[in-house]
């Protein structure tokens, strides 16, 4: 079973606006001025924006290991300095990265089945939030819209092997660059299912945030803070690989 006593029980999380402006202006979370993620926007070679976000992702995939982090807010900054964070810790760097380029980022925000974690955590699965709120980036490149999802390539070009499945080592933020991460179902065809479909996880859709920032406001983290303040310092050490 999984538990509503850690998470932010006293908010109700409806949906918001299905559109947002987005942004490239920095945020106290994605806080791309700071020294360490200028150097790695300075890394990057080429004028290609998704070249160079395909760039940066990789970086960040060898040099910043997977923990099991709870702390959303953290600024990328900080996750970048320590070499280890969340999948969503390490997703606000490649979005701070990517503002820093001058490409501008939002986030929907998704409510995702607690179950879909509990592979991860063995005997510790009755601590996982019943509902992950999952701040999914959204890259503003050449007049639309593209989900991280298709950082690597559409989901038609993407959906060539197996899926993301949460059963093995491979993070979310890991998977993008070899399948299509696919909250939508979009993959599927008539009366045929798709490995790479994840939407049956998805149990509520919150709709677009100008940042993720934005959405933490608006609906909180997926613990409170006080499971946060107690949490944070142990699981930001557990190995996510």
């Amino acid at each position: 079973m999984t538990s509503r006593l850690l998470t932010p029980w006293w908010r109700s999380r409806l949906p918001g606006p299905a559109e947002a402006t987005g942004s490239a202006d920095p945020t106290p979370i994605l806080d791309w001025q700071a020294p360490g993620l200028r150097a790695l926007q300075d890394r990057l070679t080429g004028t290609d924006p998704v070249g160079r976000l395909q760039q940066a992702h990789r970086i960040i995939a060898a040099e910043v290991r997977p923990v099991y982090a709870v702390e959303d807010r953290q600024p990328a900054s900080v996750t970048l300095a320590r070499g280890a964070g969340s999948c969503s810790q390490r997703l606000a760097i490649l979005e701070a990265v990517a503002r820093a380029d001058g490409v501008p980022t939002r986030v929907r925000g998704l409510l995702v089945d607690g179950r879909f974690w509990y592979p991860r955590f063995g005997r510790l699965r009755a601590l996982v939030p019943a509902e992950v709120l999952l701040a999914w980036p959204e890259l503003g490149i050449d007049g639309r819209w593209l989900s991280v999802s298709e950082l690597y390539g559409s989901f038609a070009a993407l959906d060539t092997s197996s899926g993301f499945t949460n059963t093995t080592g491979e993070t979310l933020f890991d998977a993008v660059a070899r399948t299509a991460v696919d909250w939508d179902g979009v993959t599927c065809s008539p009366g045929m299912s798709s490995p790479c479909d994840l939407s049956a996880e998805v149990v509520g859709d919150l709709g677009r945030y100008s940042s993720r920032d934005a959405l933490f406001d608006a609906h909180g983290q997926a613990l409170c803070g006080g499971a946060r303040w107690i949490a944070d310092p142990i699981l930001r050490r557990r190995s996510a690989a």
